[in-house]
């Protein structure tokens, strides 16, 4: 069964072989646990989300490298008050999130806009969101080709098929991706998968 993909920090791979996968303190300690056992053993980690690399500082025990790891996670920033609540009247409807700015349109552009169901506003915002939904799934596809393909190199570089796989994927062909990498080393073929779910995005 395929893992789900978006919670998991971190990826971890040895030999071919997938050696941990989950939080960043999780995967840390796996790694640092089977250094002590084989200290020359070549370890990879992974983002699992981006595919780029990871080094983790093993220096100490389980619990200095826990402190270690959550100091680097930045702390979140302090809420304000928002500007209806803290700030003066503006045009628009502020308790809803609808804030009045001026913007510049041709004559025609206008005429356009006041003719459509709903008028000038209603028509502005539907095409706003329309564009921003467009735009978000060409990135999210994008970034989905640009992971699958880090990891790719790093780990499946010298596989059969490995160039004919890279051109399939950013050809969206998903079709002769899957049938090229059937043959290579299953757990790094199931997290490519996993990873190229996003370039495969209709």
């Amino acid at each position: 069964m395929t893992d789900t993909f978006l919670p998991a920090d971190c990826i971890a791979f040895s030999d071919g072989r997938r050696l941990a996968k989950g939080s960043k303190v999780d995967v840390a300690l796996v790694v640092k646990a089977v250094l002590e056992t084989n200290a020359t053993q070549q370890i990879l980690v992974f983002d699992a989300q981006t595919s780029r690399p990871i080094d983790f500082d093993l220096r100490g025990d389980a619990a200095a490298i826990r402190a270690r790891l959550a100091e680097s996670v930045p702390a979140a920033e302090p809420q304000t008050p928002s500007e209806a609540e803290s700030g003066p009247m503006r045009p628009g409807r502020p308790k809803l999130g609808v804030v009045a700015r001026e913007i510049t349109l041709l004559p025609r552009h206008w005429d356009w806009l006041t003719g459509q169901p709903g008028g000038a506003s209603v028509t502005l915002r539907k095409l706003v969101e329309a564009a921003r939904r467009q735009q978000a799934g060409a990135g999210d596809r994008r970034a989905g080709q640009e992971a699958a393909y880090r990891f790719m190199s790093a780990m499946t570089g010298n596989e059969i098929g490995f160039e004919e796989a890279t051109r399939a994927l950013f050809a969206n062909d998903r079709i002769r991706f899957e049938s090229l990498i059937a043959a290579w080393p299953a757990d790094p073929r199931q997290h490519l998968l996993d990873l190229a779910q996003r370039a495969f995005t209709p």
